[in-house]
């Protein structure tokens, strides 16, 4: 065997520089150890406690001529109550009209120097503005104002990190958290300003902890993607799964009312309260409608002005069951001063998600709130088909429950269908799926007249049927065959 060839390098490491390689195998171990403790605190989604909570804020905002906001009487009413949600107690606030944003500071010299002492004088700890700040404004006010910058983004992700329960919720929001922080880590931890070593010790400078952890969290977010795209997967399996019944989705802002409405028409537990996204995941209840049968009634997360769009991507899967429901309860809260804005927030959050809502059942809400009941005469004449209701208390709720079934019932068709009377799988289907007008018993035979819907002709295949269209002069006998086509 031939014997190794030893350089006069390693020769001379070996005989003179036995610390320095055991300094370098201690610092792998080392590396390896936090590789090892990193993978593992990464591997599971965490849920994060508000980092804003129990502190005390002022709010800020520029109010661009062109923007919905500038004619609002109050334009940071809903900050104020987003900021209120994750526990923050505001101190004062100040706006600013302007026609274009500062590109450096949002606000102009003035009012940043305005907005310093204000915030020194109330003895604020964190400053809060009502609109997207770029990183290199956040940076650019966080020097200027000496303390610490959250913006409407920041501040309506940390709510969600908060209410997050389920899994598939966990993974959306802590993606959208890091695609918001990845270009603000310089600016966000101070840490990573550090120089990291490099082999050898003072060999050259290394690498800075920033790329570190910039690396860190490209992995996390590439790991976050690829659970998504399981769970994603799932969701629509189970989507598909319900094709064979109607579904109905509600969607609207954020505290528009929607959860308490759901267990107004379904007898649900669903958790309910008066504050900004109490609901973020979707649930799915049974509905009994008198003259539709049961339908699948889904709650989908409520939407909210310049939501951040990271976070729009993330919970697109969630959203899954309002893009395949045949009908969409808009619900809208009618006491809110700002309530056809709010509408239109919710059909561009809907056109961005890719959610048609062309068949959309328009619901207004918390009637009985209103101070003014003229209020409600001028929506019904600007929206004809609206259906306005009390979830509170009940009011409407029946005139909803007609308006829904009329609208789902314009997709089925009204047939006699003859069967064999010990068919007791034909007698569950349309018992199921159909709405049965009356039932027919001639000797071994059995005659429903009823509504099905179109898109589960289809399953008449099955049975061993005569089917007549009630329009039809002529009975249409078709077992075992393609009963759309044959009724078409």
């Amino acid at each position: 065997m031939e014997s190794a060839v030893i350089s006069p390098y390693t020769r001379s490491v070996a005989s003179n520089d036995t610390a320095t390689i055991k300094g370098v195998q201690t610092l792998a171990s080392r590396r390896s150890q936090k590789k090892t403790e990193v993978n593992n605190l990464l591997a599971e989604p965490k849920r994060e406690k508000l980092k804003v909570k129990n502190q005390k804020a002022v709010l800020a905002a520029v109010v661009l001529d062109d923007s919905d906001q500038s004619g609002s009487a109050d334009p940071l009413e809903e900050l104020r109550g987003l900021v209120e949600t994750g526990g923050v107690k505001v101190v004062g606030q100040l706006i600013q009209k302007r026609r274009t944003p500062h590109p450096a500071t949002l606000m102009g010299k003035g009012k940043v120097e305005e907005l310093k002492q204000m915030a020194e004088s109330l003895g604020a700890e964190l400053i809060v503005f009502d609109n997207n700040l770029s990183p290199s404004q956040g940076r650019n006010l966080e020097r200027e104002l000496d303390t610490v910058i959250v913006d409407r983004s920041e501040v309506i992700l940390d709510i969600f990190a908060s209410r997050a329960r389920t899994y598939e919720a966990k993974l959306q929001v802590e993606l959208a958290q890091l695609l918001y922080f990845q270009p603000r880590l310089k600016r966000l931890w101070t840490h990573l300003e550090r120089i990291e070593g490099g082999v050898g010790a003072g060999r050259g400078p290394g690498e800075k902890q920033l790329e570190t952890d910039k690396r860190l969290v490209d992995k996390r977010i590439s790991e976050l993607r690829r659970k998504l795209v399981i769970v994603e997967k799932h969701r629509g399996r189970m989507v598909h799964q319900r094709k064979e019944h109607m579904t109905v989705s509600l969607v609207g802002y954020t505290n528009a009312g929607k959860s308490t409405l759901m267990n107004a028409l379904t007898g649900a537990d669903v958790y309910a309260a008066d504050q900004l996204f109490a609901t973020l995941d979707t649930r799915t209840r049974k509905w009994s409608l008198p003259s539709a049968g049961d339908v699948l009634l889904s709650d989908t997360v409520g939407f909210v002005r310049d939501l951040p769009h990271h976070l729009v991507a993330s919970f697109r899967s969630t959203l899954e069951e309002a893009r395949y429901a045949d009908l969409l309860l808009h619900v809208v809260d009618a006491s809110h001063p700002q309530a056809e804005q709010q509408l239109d927030t919710v059909n561009k959050v809907l056109d961005e998600l890719g959610v048609a809502h062309e068949n959309t059942l328009l619901v207004f809400n918390k009637c009985d709130a209103m101070e003014d009941r003229s209020i409600v005469d001028v929506l019904r004449l600007k929206y004809e088909n609206a259906v306005t209701v009390s979830a509170a208390t009940g009011e409407g709720v029946d005139r909803l429950c007609a308006g829904v079934a009329s609208r789902l019932g314009e997709g089925a068709v009204e047939l006699k269908i003859e069967g064999d009377v010990g068919d007791g799988r034909l007698h569950h289907f349309l018992a199921e799926h159909a709405e049965i007008s009356n039932t027919t018993y001639d000797n071994s035979h059995v005659t429903f007249d009823c509504r099905l819907s179109r898109r589960l002709l289809y399953r008449l295949d099955e049975y061993q049927v005569s089917i007549e269209r009630v329009e039809s002069e002529e009975p249409e006998t078709h077992p075992g065959a393609d009963v759309q086509a044959a009724l078409d």
